[in-house]
């Protein structure tokens, strides 16, 4: 219905035409488990992105795990933008230079080290604070679990970092895995200022995601129900979150970074992140597709980026000042959208945003609404792909398959 436009693009300097597809960086560290993350098609975003992108800044305006930013962060500048902040350190991780050489050998060690002495400082504080799971019964499990729930209305005002073991203990990790995650996330704060500081907290990010006992999101932790239950919280309450760092450390070393590249990182909103933009940048979006806000479901890993000791609510512990995107709202998603194209329409910029057959409106109303706003000066073009979409379920519901569309508007040429 809707046919794709052959008008060949002005590339500056030496054509990029199969380039960013051929030399991207396939072998991205993976960080987080992330619900419709783009990995499986990649190849898919970057040969449309190379179709159309002319020069400047690539603006993801949605950045999520920031795995377009890992890929292409080599090959042209990029400006990653999420309202949510943990995608802002995992963008820093991707797109900063660390020179390694500036600190010693085994810094790694160094690292862990500090963080076993402030372990060993709070443990020897609180010798009581003891949560033994071997050969328990499922009624010991469950009293064990209500213990490290209740640290809650601990004091461990005497210590500077003590979020996740208050927070947090009994919940998505056990006292012991929370005690490591407050260690480690001090350890970070002794290098802010510095791209180590982003991939301290990213190897974090990756061993809080595989250690804890819900799904790999953390929209609610499970209980015990039976001995079955029981018997699959413990594989992961048995878990250590140090092994997990330290591979990701290691992985996230050897990930060579671009250093000469004018590369950007914000945390705004989408609308806002638009204003700032330079005319004529090439912008890839992928807004939220469902009513479920991602804020639910990675409220734990904003948490462990602020720091902030917020107030939270709920079995889940989310916090409560927790980001609300239009676009997963049936009231708002179409006045969200009209913004986008509006905006986009303003800075002359090219358009390439993902959605899915299964988000808040469909394909024909966002085309509507993209004529209608953007007016006769721009071209709409669509492509699709079929794939396997992550729930982050278990069991039979792991992922769906999908339709992922590619909605292209660019201005027309003269």
């Amino acid at each position: 219905m809707y046919k794709r436009d052959t008008i060949d693009l002005y590339i500056p300097e030496k054509d990029l035409r199969n380039n960013l597809l051929k030399e991207y960086d396939r072998n991205i560290p993976h960080i987080i488990k992330y619900m419709g993350g783009k990995r499986k098609i990649l190849d898919y975003i970057i040969e449309t992105i190379n179709e159309n992108y002319k020069e400047g800044q690539l603006c993801d305006l949605f950045g999520g795990t920031c795995i377009l930013s890992g890929a292409l962060g080599k090959l042209i500048p990029m400006h990653s933008n999420d309202i949510q902040e943990y995608s802002d350190i995992l963008a820093n991780t991707y797109l900063s230079n660390c020179k390694w050489e500036d600190y010693p050998d085994n810094i790694l060690d160094e690292i862990v080290n500090k963080g076993l002495k402030y372990v060993t400082s709070i443990k020897k504080k609180y010798p009581d604070l003891i949560f033994s799971f071997s050969e328990c019964t499922i009624e010991e499990f469950i009293e064990i679990e209500k213990r490290q729930q209740e640290l809650i209305h601990f004091n461990f005002d005497k210590f500077t970092h003590h979020l996740f073991i208050k927070y947090y203990s009994g919940t998505y990790w056990s006292f012991e895995q929370c005690l490591w995650i407050d260690a480690l996330r001090k350890v970070a704060d002794e290098y802010k200022g510095t791209p180590l500081y982003y991939i301290i907290i990213s190897s974090l990010m990756f061993a809080m995601s595989y250690n804890s006992q819900s799904t790999g999101h953390f929209a609610q932790y499970r209980d015990a129900t039976s001995v079955s239950s029981k018997d699959d919280i413990l594989i992961y309450r048995q878990k250590e979150i140090v092994p997990f760092f330290k591979n990701k450390f290691i992985q996230l070393q050897n990930f060579e970074s671009c250093n000469n590249l004018n590369h950007t990182v914000t945390s705004l909103d989408y609308s806002d992140c638009l204003d700032i933009i330079e005319p004529n940048t090439t912008v890839y979006a992928d807004p939220p597709y469902a009513f479920v806000h991602y804020s639910r479901f990675y409220h734990a890993l904003e948490t462990l980026v602020k720091y902030d000791y917020p107030e939270v609510a709920f079995k889940g512990r989310y916090r409560v000042d927790r980001h609300q995107s239009p676009f997963c709202k049936r009231t708002e998603v179409r006045d969200a959208f009209q913004t986008m194209f509006l905006k986009i329409k303003k800075k002359n910029a090219i358009l390439i945003l993902s959605y899915s057959n299964t988000g808040m409106i469909t394909l024909n109303e966002i085309i509507e609404l993209a004529k209608n706003n953007l007016g006769l000066g721009y071209i709409i073009d669509t492509k699709e792909v079929s794939y396997r979409h992550s729930t982050m379920g278990r069991r039979n519901d792991k992922d769906r398959a999908v339709k992922e569309y590619l909605i292209i508007a660019k201005q027309k040429q003269l």
